[in-house]
């Protein structure tokens, strides 16, 4: 498997909270890459410990309760008898996996979680409902599952040797003397306890419990001075002065190892002692090229961005740079400034975008590419900002990013102009992702934060690349038209994209906030209109530009949690290709358990892709009885609005935004098809899987 390919199905399914493959409630349960059972131990006075036994498949691993770099802690949820509780469950040591430079804590090989009950009945059944929900994966893919267990205690109970083999199995509570010192010039921890059995002892490593506090993916060093262990460890992202928890683990000469929970209290530690020989680390067979698929991922946000300049999501943003390029006549300096401050303009707003992404996501927001669009406020504000430009292009009234002296000629726009312009560019351009962009952006969203920004540049970069290079390329520049008058006639036929846009965001806005959302944004857009039109009439241009700027503060009364105009899909393509429903993990988990065919498909009525898409090959005629004949399930899922499972489930297939098509035959895996469908593609692709 290509090594770009290997990152981008790893990866990116690493903070869904709410997708599950589902199963049906049973005392064991075969997911596809998991089974999961629930055991008991034996019962004393109404209290009793539960084993969830997981065992993944070969090559498979689940997580500890701190997952690492990477990964998900595992959620139970009790339905137990009246007046019986449930413990926090008690993870056995875990081992390290390391993935493309990523440290994570796992579970490669089968694992007893324990969890003490108490208040259970202590005669007759003790019935108990858990639904597990999980994180599987291997060394390049992860699988968000759900087991949903039932079963009465006294019918899967196991012996207490059993039990005490799990307990053997969960780190030793310990009262060591234990001591965490910070260098804050290092920003690193220096970790001082006394363990019980110093003989034989060859290395070490301490698990933190709490995130965020070490550096995952940086070596530990463990030094023995007499009788105590000196252990240090890279910060986390702010060195702090506290009590640290976690599992020191203890590796041993005879080959083997001991899990202790221990806590360590502030306190001052030397840096002395002799270095213990440390076994092999895991190999990560990536590793080495963990920088090359970063600059891979790069290529393909520089690429998705050069290709957002056709797509038909972005066609107004054309519109835009066809007035700001076809200058002529201006000097190769300032052609070379235009393109600079053009460019400054488009990458830093993607970038800005790029790190608010981020900075969700790390606060714990379930969000991707394009979540601004999820929320009705900032459609209106779009359709407003739609309107002005159109209006503009019109020749309603004049912006000094796009103005025409009398000869039809391109006035200077200077330096801000030229930016600004940038700026627009780059927020018009968001609502889709196009070729080669969903893969580098869902790479984005797991890698450190400098990669990350690293490839949100790249795109910034591929969508100002046009303009750059006419720019600083004269050659293409003397390519251009001659400035004239056809450029005024050109400038309005350019408007009827933008206001067709705008049309699309009011439909948009209408499906969001249904139709006093509607009503409110026209007004807007109305008042907005005469507002500009007061503007271009105006000797004095602050009075209206305030005005006009001001119709802004009509969005924040568009209502966020009206119904919108139609209850479907948010899609008419449900209603078009057969056997067709809502999107939901647990039906697609039923379609695989079941050997059929199932088309996936993630879409949103801000993506004009995913509109191009179902109103071409998705309802082709050729492809609704090729979906028939083959009997191909349809699942569609509609991320118009917030919505953390189809988050989730995007992540899953590496992806940060839609559109996302995905193909499941029979009893394979999924195979995810390209952005811009094609109805021949699609029919020859389910009938030859048929055959």
């Amino acid at each position: 498997m290509p090594i770009m390919r290997r990152v981008l199905l790893f990866v990116f399914a690493l903070l869904p909270l709410l997708v599950a493959t589902g199963a049906h409630a049973a005392s064991t349960v075969q997911n596809p890459h998991t089974r999961v059972e629930l055991l008991a131990g034996p019962a004393q006075d109404g209290a009793r410990t539960a084993v969830i036994r997981m065992t993944p498949k070969a090559g498979w691993h689940t997580y500890w309760e701190n997952p690492g770099g990477a990964g998900l802690k595992t959620r139970p949820e009790w339905t137990l008898p009246s007046g019986a509780t449930a413990g926090d469950i008690r993870y056995p040591t875990p081992s390290r996996f390391v993935a493309f430079g990523i440290m994570n804590y796992v579970y490669e090989q089968q694992a007893g979680l324990l969890v003490d009950l108490s208040g259970l009945p202590e005669t007759g059944a003790q019935r108990i409902r858990l639904t597990l929900d999980y994180l599987v994966c291997d060394d390049s893919f992860c699988v968000p599952e759900t087991a949903r267990l039932d079963a009465d205690l006294n019918d899967v109970e196991i012996g207490a040797p059993d039990l005490a083999r799990y307990e053997s199995e969960i780190p030793i509570a310990a009262d060591w003397p234990s001591t965490v010192d910070v260098d804050a010039d290092s920003e690193s921890l220096r970790l001082a306890t006394r363990p019980a059995r110093i003989e034989g002892l060859k290395d070490a490593y301490f698990f933190a419990r709490e995130d965020g506090r070490i550096d995952y993916n940086a070596p530990q060093q463990a030094n023995l001075a007499d009788d105590t262990l000196v252990l240090a460890v890279q910060a986390g992202h702010t060195p702090t002065a506290e009590p640290l928890s976690g599992i020191l683990k203890l590796f041993y000469d005879d080959g083997s190892a001991t899990g202790v929970d221990l806590d360590f209290t502030p306190g001052r530690v030397e840096a002395v002692g002799t270095p213990l020989a440390a076994p092999p680390e895991p190999q990560d067979t990536e590793t080495a090229t963990t920088g090359i698929a970063v600059l891979t991922a790069f290529g393909f946000a520089l690429l998705g961005g050069v290709v957002l300049n056709v797509m038909p999501c972005v066609f107004p943003i054309l519109s835009l740079k066809a007035i700001s390029l076809a200058k002529g006549g201006v000097s190769p300096t300032a052609a070379r400034r235009e393109a600079i401050f053009y460019t400054a303009g488009v990458m830093l707003t993607v970038i800005a975008l790029g790190a608010l992404l981020l900075a969700l996501r790390a606060g714990g927001a379930s969000v991707g590419w394009a979540f601004q669009l999820q929320d009705p406020r900032v459609v209106g504000g779009l359709l407003l900002l739609v309107t002005a430009i159109a209006l503009n292009l019109a020749g309603l009234y004049e912006l000094p990013t796009i103005a025409l002296d009398g000869g039809g000629r391109v006035a200077s726009t200077g330096r801000s102009g030229a930016f600004l312009t940038g700026v627009l560019a780059a927020i018009v351009a968001t609502p889709c992702t196009g070729p080669f962009m969903g893969a580098a952006l869902g790479a984005a969203l797991v890698l450190s934060g400098p990669q990350a920004l690293a490839i949100f540049l790249g795109l910034g970069l591929g969508l100002a690349l046009p303009f750059l290079a006419i720019g600083f390329v004269p050659a293409l520049r003397n390519r251009l038209p001659r400035p004239g008058p056809w450029m005024a006639t050109a400038r309005r036929i350019l408007s009827l994209p933008m206001f067709a846009t705008a049309v699309a965001l009011a439909w948009v806005l209408g499906r969001q906030a249904g139709v006093d959302g509607l009503a409110i944004g026209l007004a807007a857009a109305v008042l907005l209109g005469t507002l500009l039109w007061w503007l271009g009439q105006s000797r004095a241009k602050v009075a209206p530009a305030l005005a006009a700027f001001a119709t802004l503060a009509l969005i924040f009364v568009i209502p966020q949690n009206a119904a919108p105009v139609a209850a479907d899909s948010g899609t008419n393509t449900a209603a078009t290709l057969p056997n067709s429903a809502p999107f939901l993990p647990e039906r697609l988990a039923d379609y695989r358990r079941e050997q059929l065919p199932a088309f996936v498909y993630f879409t949103a009525d801000w993506c004009i892709t995913c509109k191009v898409n179902e109103a071409g090959a998705l309802a082709d005629a050729d492809v609704i009885q090729a979906f028939s004949d083959v009997g191909v399930r349809t699942l569609v899922g509609d991320w118009t609005r917030a919505d953390p499972v189809i988050t989730a489930a995007l992540e899953g297939y590496g992806r940060a935004g839609v559109p996302l098509y995905v193909y499941y035959a029979p009893g394979e895996e999924a195979r995810i098809l390209p952005q811009l469908l094609s109805g021949d593609a699609l029919v020859r692709m389910v009938y030859e899987e048929e055959v």
